[in-house]
């Protein structure tokens, strides 16, 4: 089937557990590939992925072939796949825009993000020489402008898009019309985990209605040690974030909830959790005869190989798009791995889709 040729803008934990991955299950069976959701889709499996271009605008990750920059600082999340060989792709700089934020400047360079002096690269440049098909975002929650500049550089390239963040752009007509009207696929927005802390919230929630029960009240606190829960300190960063997570829980709700009955968000950083996410859960509801009954959870898992379970899947739906030659958002797989798709549906109804959509039977 040849390779799928992505680039990855934001060299962080996420893109390490996806680059680990690629390579761990390179010499594995079906039958050995614990983990994946699907491990053909349409041919292509997960060692056809091939990174092409890296973005960052960290000191230790600039200048350095991706095989290396995936393991430097600030990353912290688990290596389950140590030995990747070295990829012949170096990290350029990115843009900085409103991709750090100021407060992360006074913790130990560890924990934080430096950054590189190094000349700033023509992205558009990086991406039509590198042959890559794909971007993938990873920028920082709140990167609102450089997630814009990024995208608007993925259509000049001639590059499908799949936003990996919560800023909406493929779930915003504006941008998804950009993105149909220059043939290119693009998939968003904010990626979900396989088993993480919005996706079981969901299918609680949905349990509470399938099964009669009223739900009055939740929460859903989350601390961490990566330097996306060190980014979220800053609150004014999380407008999109916190619309995006409370939307993919009201979505399977008969109706939504009132806004001061229902809390979704991070709480705290706490760094020796490193990528280790830990989710404090609550609901409150009402059974038979209104009489009351409460949900307690705590749900720890390590966060950036939950998400590559989905973008995994997320970049072989988009290389199907893109040799169907289908343009402009994909409904079903942005519904199945991402928070706040163009449109919401159930997960047992977006994964219905996407098999349809893998099969040929659904047009996106």
């Amino acid at each position: 089937m040849g390779k799928i040729k992505i680039a990855i803008i934001g060299v962080g934990n996420c893109a390490s557990s996806l680059i680990q991955g690629i390579y761990y299950y390179q010499n594995k069976s079906e039958k050995e590939a614990i983990g994946l959701m699907h491990w053909n889709i349409g041919g292509y499996t997960p060692s056809d992925i091939e990174v092409v271009a890296a973005i960052d605008i960290d000191k230790r990750k600039v200048g350095k072939d991706v095989s290396e920059a995936i393991f430097a600082p600030p990353n912290n999340t688990t290596v389950f796949m140590k030995d990747i060989p070295h990829m012949g792709v170096k990290v350029v700089k990115g843009q900085v825009m409103d991709g750090v934020a100021p407060h992360m400047k006074e913790y130990p360079e560890d924990e934080t993000f430096v950054i590189s002096d190094a000349p700033e690269a023509d992205i558009v440049k990086v991406l039509k020489e590198s042959g890559a098909e794909i971007a993938l975002n990873y920028l920082p929650v709140g990167s609102e402008d450089a997630t814009r500049y990024y995208a608007e550089c993925c259509l000049e390239a001639g590059v499908a898009f799949i936003n990996c963040m919560p800023v909406f752009i493929a779930s915003d007509p504006l941008w998804a019309k950009k993105f149909k009207e220059k043939g290119l696929p693009i998939i968003g927005d904010d990626i979900k985990a396989q088993i993480g802390a919005t996706i079981t919230h969901r299918t609680l929630a949905k349990l509470f209605a399938d099964r009669g029960v009223k739900l009055d009240r939740t929460y859903q606190m989350n601390t961490g040690g990566n330097t996306d829960f060190l980014n979220m300190l800053a609150r004014e960063r999380l407008k999109s974030k916190k619309i995006s997570k409370t939307e993919a829980v009201q979505s399977v709700l008969p109706e939504p909830m009132e806004p001061k009955n229902i809390h979704i968000g991070p709480s705290d950083y706490i760094p020796w959790l490193k990528d280790n996410k830990l989710c404090f859960l609550r609901m409150e509801g009402r059974i038979f005869g209104d009489v009351p009954m409460h949900l307690e959870l705590r749900l720890s898992v390590e966060d950036s190989p939950n998400s590559a379970g989905c973008a995994i899947d997320a970049i072989r739906c988009c290389k199907l798009a893109l040799d169907r030659g289908i343009s402009g958002p994909l409904l079903s797989i942005s519904a199945y791995t991402m928070k706040h798709p163009p449109e919401q549906y159930p997960d047992n109804i977006a994964r219905q889709m996407v098999e349809e959509f893998i099969e040929g039977k659904r047009e996106r």
